[in-house]
Order: structure tokens, then sequence, then C-alpha cells
């Protein structure tokens, strides 16, 4: 009786999987950051963007900078030239070789035009370029971009974090409380979005790049992306419009809003208390609020969101990185999280590798890449970036939910499925699936059992995912 029971449940589980999926965004795309091995001087980007294409991510993501580009960058006075003429700036090569060579391989791009900006287009000629940037100068840097881009680049985006006091400033006006840095970013982005489309650029613009949670610091705080979201679409705390300046804000041009949900080392199932906050557990704070704008004008109804920054702090971080197994499981999650959002369009890994630390400080940088800084030691993530495992808890303790996803596949084909009690793997059988390289599977477990899957590449070469077990959140 007991075994015809756990049939029974398991029967369930399978028809009440593809009822989720089909609720689910197969479509979604992932992009990979990896700007030491992309955009850095002297670097050839060919071997990274060769593996990137090889792991099965869709595109990249490139940061390109305003600074690094303008003449006289560092100059309290703006030198005389034609600022919308590609020509008339210097650097490009690095930019030139990633977005042609990841063309070449099939592969999207994404750009963020960001800053700093040049010292004569900031308001207080700040040193660092973050100062309120000038944002009629912006927008002419930006149509000067889409010239030299604009039928190279799949999606862009304007400004990195801006709600995040370190690369915009001055967050808060004067010495009151009211917030400056969502206004001044509404400002860049417009002129940005105009710049762009004056170049003939016609691919989707995003509005936001937002930093996930709020840090109370008055110079290099964070605002609560939800604050920072409805201070630059001039909404109140009601979504209600407010005057700013004695005039209305007008309806704000977007094709999707661009979020950064990093969480935390408690994991991809952290619900922060602040309301304003949107990690990975919490996505539907930013639906919710992208809603209520739309309901009051301020942009268009049910904008998609890209994710285009995600990553898992892992060790040698120990203060906010988690163990190198564990980054891979949350990584795995995380995704799965992502596709079960219909209104997510894309996914990220930030970074490819991590980040060499050139600050000196103990791991005070970017520990989520798929390899190691030191000695480029690939991680277990590297393995689950490519063939992505989830194994969701039943309703019982022995029932669970395989999902999975095989990132290189670009045809329908089938993986093995093996599990281990402690002891050697043993083989489940195999699994089908489509051309998006998604699948699910009902299986009988236990708490003590590992799950991974195989994959025979069309070419013959084999992939082993990393070994993982239930989680014990829904």
């Amino acid at each position: 009786m007991r075994q015809r029971i756990l049939l029974v449940v398991v029967a369930f589980l399978a028809v009440l999987v593809p009822a989720v999926a089909a609720n689910a965004n197969s479509s979604q795309f992932t992009t990979v950051e990896a700007p030491s091995e992309l955009t850095t001087v002297g670097v050839s980007p060919d071997a990274a963007l060769d593996e990137i294409k090889a792991l099965g991510a869709d595109g990249i993501r490139i940061q390109l900078g305003w600074r690094g580009l303008a003449p006289d960058s560092g100059s309290r006075t703006k030198p005389t030239f034609n600022a919308t003429d590609p020509n008339a700036y210097g650097g490009w090569e690095k930019y030139d070789a990633a977005i042609d060579g990841a063309r070449e391989r099939g592969l999207l791009v994404h750009v963020t035009i960001t800053g700093a900006a040049p010292t004569w287009a900031s308001a207080t000629k700040d040193p660092e370029g973050l100062t309120r940037p000038d944002a009629a100068e912006f927008g002419k840097f930006a149509t000067a971009v889409g010239r030299r881009y604009g039928s190279k680049v799949a999606l862009w985006s304007i400004w990195n974090e801006p709600n995040l006091g370190k690369l915009l400033k001055p967050i808060y006006d004067g010495s009151s409380n009211r917030l400056a840095s969502p206004l001044t970013y509404r400002d860049l982005y417009l002129r940005g979005y105009a710049g762009l489309r004056a170049a003939g650029v016609r691919k989707p613009i995003l509005v936001g790049e937002l930093a996930p949670q709020r840090n109370s610091s008055r110079t290099f705080g964070t605002v609560a992306p939800v604050d920072f979201l409805r201070g630059m679409l001039c909404l109140d705390k009601n979504y209600k419009k407010v005057k700013v300046g004695g005039k209305t804000c007008s309806k704000l041009p977007t094709q999707g809003f661009a979020m950064h949900p990093y969480s935390t080392k408690a994991g991809p199932f952290l619900r922060p208390a602040d309301p304003g906050n949107v990690v990975i557990a919490v996505l539907d704070r930013l639906t919710t609020a992208l809603d209520k704008s739309a309901s009051a004008g301020a942009i268009a109804s049910r904008l998609p969101i890209y994710m285009t920054e995600f990553g898992v702090q892992s060790y040698p971080d120990k203060l906010v990185g988690v163990p190198l197994d564990k980054q891979s499981d949350f990584r795995s999650i995380a995704e799965r999280i992502a596709y079960l959002n219909p209104r997510v369009k894309s996914f990220s890994q930030y970074l490819l590798t991590d980040d060499a630390n050139p600050s000196g400080r103990a791991y005070g940088a970017f520990e989520s890449g798929l390899y190691l800084n030191v000695g480029r030691k690939v991680k277990p993530a590297y393995a689950g970036f490519r063939l992505p495992l989830v194994v969701v808890p039943g309703r019982s303790a022995s029932t669970a939910t395989l999902w999975g996803l095989v990132r290189p596949a670009k045809q329908a084909g089938s993986i093995t499925l093996q599990y281990r009690d402690g002891g050697a793997w043993r083989r489940l059988g195999s699994q089908r699936f489509g051309s998006t390289g998604y699948w699910t599977r009902a299986v009988t477990t236990s708490s003590k059992r590992s799950w991974r899957v195989t994959w025979v590449a069309p070419d013959g070469d084999t992939y082993v995912g990393p070994a993982t077990r239930a989680h014990t959140k829904p």
C-alpha cells in the first residue's frame, strides 16, 4: 500500500511539473560578464569568448566607460571637439575586439554605457567624475557610442548601479534627507536614451541596473531599489505623481528594467525585512513596484525584467562568501527562480573568473566567478553553469522533482541521471530535453541521496555536472 501511495504521489508530481513550467520563461537568455578577460587593454578576448560560447551562454555584457574614452578626461576645462562623433574619442579598441569577437561566435552583446564622467563634465569638476555628471554631455557621448556600435549591440542600458553612492553622487540633496541621485539618474537616462535613438539605435534600452539592498551611509550608501525606482519616476511612497521643479514628470521611455538581485551568504531564499530591497527571492517586490508605477502612467505596463548582473560570492572570501559546492547549488537554485518568473527575460553570470582584488584588501572584491583567481582553478560552479541541476523537495521526504538545463544544447537530446547514497554513483536512467535544453523529472529520493547528470555532446565529449542534494526551502 505504501508503495502504491508513493507511485500516486510521483505521478501527481509528473503532471504538476509541466503545468508549472508552462508559466515559466523558457526563452530566457544568459549573459556572462568577464571584464578582466574581455575588455582589458593588451589582453585578447578570444580565449574567453570561446569558453563562454562552449559553456552555452547566449551573450556577454560589457560596461563601456565614458571617462576612459573621453578626450582630456582629467581636465577641468572641456576640450573643443564634436562630442557626438566617435572619431573624437580614443580607446575603442578593447571594446571593438570583444564586441566583434562575440558577434563572430554568434553571441549577443549587451552594452551598459556608464560613468565615471570626465572631470570637465562633472558639476563640481569632481576628479572622480561621479558628482552630478552633465546629462547633456552624456547624451552626446551616447550618440557617439550608438554611431560606432549601433548595428552590433542587441541590448543597451544606461549607467551601472546608479543607486550606489560610490557610483553616482550625491545621494542626498545637501543636508536634507531628500534623495537627489534618482533624479540625477533620470536626467542621465533620458539624455542617454535620446542620444542612442538619435544615432539610429532601435534595439531595446533598459533603465535601472540597480544594486539590490539599502546601505544607510550618507556618502557611500545604497538607496533601496524600490525607493530609487519611485524617486526616478517622480512618485511618492503611494505611487502618486509628484511635481519636480514645479513640473510633472513625463512617462519614462524604456523597454525593460535591469536589476542586480544579488543575495547574501544566506542564499537565494533570503527575504530581506526591508521592503525596499530586491534580491533574487523577492523579485515580486520589483514586479509589484513596476506595475504600480505603470498604473500611475510613469512607465509602460508589464515591463520585462533583465537580470543583468548576478553571482554567488564564494570562498576564499569567508566573510560573505560560501563554500565552493554551495556556490554552485545556490547559483542553480537562483537560476530556477528566475526561470519560473515569466517577467524575467535574462539571467547573468558575474564573473567568469574571480577578481584579482587590486585593492590589496582581504577578499574585498568579487569572488563570484566560475574560476578562482589564484591559479585559475575551476570551481564546481563551472560544471554547474553548463549543467544546472536543482533537487526540489516534494510533499514527502521520499519525493523530489529534478529541474535542469543543458545549457550548451541547441537541439533536443538526452542526459543520464545518476544518484548515490554515500557509495558509488548508480544510473537511474535517461531523460529527454527539448531544443531549449530545460527538463524536469519526478523522482524518489532520501535525505542522504545526491544527484548529478551527465551529457554526451554532439561532438562526443562527455560532461559531468556537480553533485547536489535537495534544498530545504520551497
